[in-house]
């Protein structure tokens, strides 16, 4: 391909000028702010998410200067045929310079409880789908000799906590996705990040049956004594998508206000 990959800024308004970034998990948590920051940078994103609402919440708050630039895909990433098939229309028009992987499902229970269908469902949404985006965006990097994969992975790793063994598999696997592929990668110009949030006040949280008493918990074992925000993540998201951070990769970044500090 001819298209070259286009120098822009670290970070702010215009730093992502040209880019196209394909987000799963775009329109709900954490990923809603995300993706019109994205767009404030001048990104084109193709917003993954099947929650027809939520999908509807982030096109009304797209500014009306942006909007030719979100292209919202409803789809389920359970349906990987559909899944591949969009992708390979998306590619097929130009390359995707920047691939988030956040989309994932975190089913709270014990261990014992999760049959091996719920097992497999946590792993194809939160791995596979992964994988396949990253397929589908890898040959127009490599072409490009340019390109960018965030991952979303979590502050359950170092945690181990109860309950979400399959979440947590699931974010341990794709951290060593992050690992393998910015070995693999990076003589392509390519870098591979992970993202690990703490814990934030999303709807993930609404599996905790004590919610005051879960906020004391997380600013009792933060060094930052706020909750997080979702500018917090969306800024360190659009500076592993910069051309700044083109000396960063295979890290695992925890934006968490200081829980952990490995």
């Amino acid at each position: 391909m001819n298209r070259e990959a286009p120098m822009q800024a670290a970070s702010g308004r215009g730093a992502l000028a040209g880019r196209r970034v394909l987000y799963t998990g775009a329109s709900g948590g954490l990923g809603h702010q995300t993706t019109l920051d994205l767009l404030a940078a001048g990104a084109e994103v193709f917003a993954l998410d099947r929650d027809h609402s939520k999908n509807q919440s982030l096109l009304a708050h797209t500014p009306k200067d942006a909007s030719n630039r979100l292209h919202l895909l409803e789809l389920d990433l359970t349906d990987q045929p559909a899944l591949e098939a969009r992708l390979a229309e998306i590619t097929a028009q130009a390359p995707l310079d920047v691939v988030i992987n956040n989309a994932a499902i975190y089913p709270s229970k014990p261990f014992e409880a999760f049959t091996m269908e719920e097992l497999r469902l946590v792993h194809q949404v939160n791995v596979e789908a992964a994988l396949i985006c990253t397929r589908a965006a890898l040959p127009g990097m490599r072409d490009l000799g340019w390109g960018r994969i965030i991952n979303v992975t979590s502050i359950t790793l170092t945690g181990g906590w109860e309950n979400l063994a399959p979440y947590v598999q699931s974010k341990g696997s794709l951290l060593g996705l992050t690992r393998a592929w910015a070995r693999e990668f990076g003589k392509w110009g390519i870098t591979c990040n992970a993202i690990a949030p703490g814990a934030f006040p999303t709807d993930a949280e609404k599996i905790h049956p004590d919610p005051e008493g879960y906020r004391k918990f997380v600013l009792d074992h933060q060094a930052v004594k706020r909750r997080g925000t979702p500018h917090d993540i969306a800024a360190a998201i659009l500076f592993l998508a910069s051309d700044g951070a083109g000396f960063i990769t295979g890290q695992n970044l925890a934006v968490d206000g200081g829980w952990n500090m490995t």
